[in-house]
């Protein structure tokens, strides 16, 4: 099959390329590189992927996701047969300093690729949402059901919106989408600025890891491999609209989270207390029964194991420069 896959230069986009391409398909890639975090990383994350597979596997295209010109003429020129669309301005602080940007890729973005699906007549997409979606629910775990119209982030709501207009497409020309709710996703090619790579790279260089609030807020980290299993596990889904947690369904506080780099480094962090942020939620905790359900869906790593596989990449990767 051939799909067309955005954002796919990124942490999650790279992996996940690499196992489509494994299991044969043919991918359509699309990414603008910005400048979020440094585009070499993601330029090397497509070098990998090319060291292995052929331009006729895995063509590259350069484009944003706001060209609707762009955006066109990738469907008319490559014909993709489905769309997994992970491209997204990320992060819940970055959004509240610069919402209109947020608006502007994560929701008109993805209207112009549902508008080319409905004129070139691709009917299936995976959408990237988040747990952001879920605010500061007071109850956990969290489950796709709760009501989550009280978004604290403009992250937060642009994911939320971006469900809604999934599920319209769906509704009004039967396309098949299922939206996934990721959950902290972590492990090799992580994004530099989110906190275990953060966290990581400062304790091995000895310099003070900011803490925000008192290090009891939990989040539910999620390995990558457990989430691009379930990324291809939904693949199986032919009709409907489908919405789903991808999740560890364990929680981990912030404290204990830096006391395994820690102890995967073999360093002390000079931690910083600083007070809790804006847009910030106290837990995030995923219900991935209807996952299991439905899916098969039975993440496995546990954080001790992630850690340690991600602090090896991370040794392995400062050594090769």
């Amino acid at each position: 099959m051939k799909i067309l896959l955005t954002g796919a230069a990124g942490f999650i986009g790279s992996h996940f390329a690499e196992t489509l391409l494994e299991e044969g398909h043919r991918v359509i890639s699309i990414d603008n590189l910005n400048p979020f975090y440094d585009p070499t990383i993601k330029e090397q994350n497509l070098r990998e992927i090319k060291k292995r597979f052929s331009s006729d596997q895995f063509t590259d295209l350069r484009g944003d996701i706001r060209d609707t010109d762009f955006i066109n003429d990738v469907f008319k020129t490559h014909h993709p047969e489905e769309v997994v669309h992970l491209a997204a301005m990320a992060g819940v602080r970055p959004s509240i300093a610069d919402p209109v940007t947020y608006q502007e890729v994560n929701i008109r973005g993805t209207m112009n690729l549902l508008e080319a699906m409905k004129k070139y007549e691709v009917s299936r997409m995976v959408f990237a949402s988040s747990s952001s979606v879920y605010g500061n629910n007071p109850k956990v775990p969290f489950a796709e059901d709760d009501f989550v119209d009280h978004p604290i982030s403009p992250y937060a709501a642009t994911k939320k919106a971006g469900e809604l207009i999934c599920y319209t497409y769906h509704h009004l020309y039967q396309f098949t989408i299922v939206a996934l709710r990721f959950f902290t996703v972590y492990g090799p090619r992580q994004r530099p600025e989110m906190a275990i790579h953060k966290f990581t790279r400062l304790i091995d260089e000895g310099k003070p890891v900011p803490m925000f609030g008192d290090g009891t807020t939990k989040r539910d980290y999620t390995y990558i491999d457990d989430i691009i299993d379930g990324m291809i596990r939904v693949r199986k889904i032919d009709s409907g609209f489908h919405l789903y947690n991808l999740g560890e369904s364990r929680t981990t506080a912030l404290i204990d989270l830096i006391r395994m780099i820690e102890a995967a480094l073999g360093k002390k962090a000079n931690i910083q207390r600083l007070p809790l942020q804006p847009g910030d939620v106290n837990i995030t905790y995923a219900d991935i029964s209807r996952a299991r359900k439905e899916l098969g869906y039975d993440p496995h790593t546990t954080m001790e194991e992630g850690i340690e596989r991600f602090v090896e990449w991370y040794n392995r990767v400062k050594v090769e420069g």
